[in-house]
């Protein structure tokens, strides 16, 4: 019985194109692009050449891309790094309730550092009100802190109209972008988005690496201390295999964004339509028409998310209950309780499906009918 993979919000296999573009660089480029000699400028020419295509990617200037070591870096280091590099303009921070750990987290030790946080509510559609962020801002907020599209659900946040709100205030706007790149059109100056999160592995590059657009105007103190690499403002020797690894999976996300949006829509109409067919009671959580292509957040009413896991792995098939990075974990899903409340049976029933390039019509069918089986079967 074949394996079959829909976990990629989780991560992703890398891209045979991606594989190759990193071989040559392990065997060629060891310099230290620090390093003022030969060697050393070849691994600069590699840096330069990918910070410029990541920059076009979201039409920004390559000045102010920060590599880092993937999403969960680049959040703590907009959020700490400007919540102390602003203090003095006050110490107010706005965010929502369904943001990834690597959000909340930050945000909480912030709290202990002495800000004062607020936590947006959620809709049962999985979106925050632009009214809520506007009645929270006050003289004091100097940050604001809204994914793009939230990793469990799929649901793309208004961050266009956060932007407009927030272009005449003081409060910097930070985006966790990590689902949304790749599959969505960013163009942060246009947005107004003073701060962007990416990583490479959530679009089939390697992993340990991501980058944090940072505006030339936003006011920021580094997190670690060294060397004067990325402007000083991320010490340490950069990772020049992993950044031509990503710098190809980007080029090819820009390349094929339009198909594989495409494909990854039908590959969720059919994934829906095979539950359908097989007599699978269910609801997609979250509106749907708010979705991103590659993820659907499916509510199975008197299923067990333990359960069905655990005979969806024996059966081959890969799936999540919500973040990766909470696997193994029992407790219901922040991000659904934020949308429907404690204790209602969406926290933990709910199963989340993503597609990647790897997948294709056949395979996702029968997933499709192999998730029915079980599901008709354990209810």
């Amino acid at each position: 019985m074949e394996p079959i993979y829909l976990d990629h919000a989780a991560t992703t296999p890398m891209s045979n194109e991606v594989i190759e573009a990193m071989l040559p660089v392990y065997k060629e480029t060891f310099g230290n692009p620090s390093s003022v000699h030969s060697f050393g400028r070849k691994a600069r020419q590699h840096l330069d050449a990918a910070r410029r295509v990541m920059a076009n990617s979201i039409h920004a200037n390559e000045k102010e891309i920060i590599y880092t070591s993937g999403g969960t870096e680049a959040d703590n280091l907009a959020l700490i790094g400007t919540a102390l590099a602003n203090r003095d303009k006050g110490n107010h921070i706005i965010t929502s309730a369904q943001e990834h750990h690597a959000v909340l987290h930050t945000a909480e030790y912030l709290e202990k550092q002495g800000f004062n946080v607020t936590y947006l509510p959620v809709n049962k559609n999985g979106k925050i009100d632009v009214q809520d962020l506007q009645k929270a801002l006050t003289d004091e907020t100097i940050l604001v802190s809204i994914m793009y599209v939230n990793n469990e659900t799929g649901i793309i946040q208004p961050i266009e109209e956060i932007g407009e709100l927030l272009k005449d205030h003081q409060a910097y706007f930070h985006t966790d972008a990590v689902q949304a790149y790749g599959l969505i059109d960013i163009n942060v100056k246009t947005m107004h988005i003073d701060l962007l999160s990416v990583s490479s592995h959530k679009i089939n590059g390697p992993k340990g690496i991501g980058f944090l657009y940072a505006d030339d105007h936003v006011k920021m103190n580094p997190l670690q201390f060294g060397g004067e690499q990325e402007r000083k403002r991320r010490a340490g020797t950069e990772n020049i295999v992993s950044v031509v690894g990503f710098q190809k999976a980007v080029e090819l996300a820009v390349e094929h964004k339009a198909e594989r949006v495409e494909t990854y829509q039908q590959f969720k109409q059919l994934f829906l339509e095979e539950l359908t067919n097989h007599g699978v009671e269910f609801q997609v959580n979250g509106e749907s028409q708010e979705q991103i292509a590659s993820i659907v957040n499916i509510s199975f009413p008197g299923a067990n998310v333990e359960q069905m896991l655990t005979n969806f792995d024996l059966d081959g098939i890969a799936a999540s209950s919500g973040s990766a990075c909470t696997a193994g974990s029992v407790e219901p899903s922040h991000v659904l309780t934020a949308m429907f409340g404690e204790n209602n049976p969406c926290t933990t029933n709910s199963i989340r499906f993503s597609f990647g390039i790897f997948n294709t019509t056949e395979n996702v069918k029968e997933a499709a009918e192999r998730v029915a089986k079980i599901i008709n079967r354990l209810i």
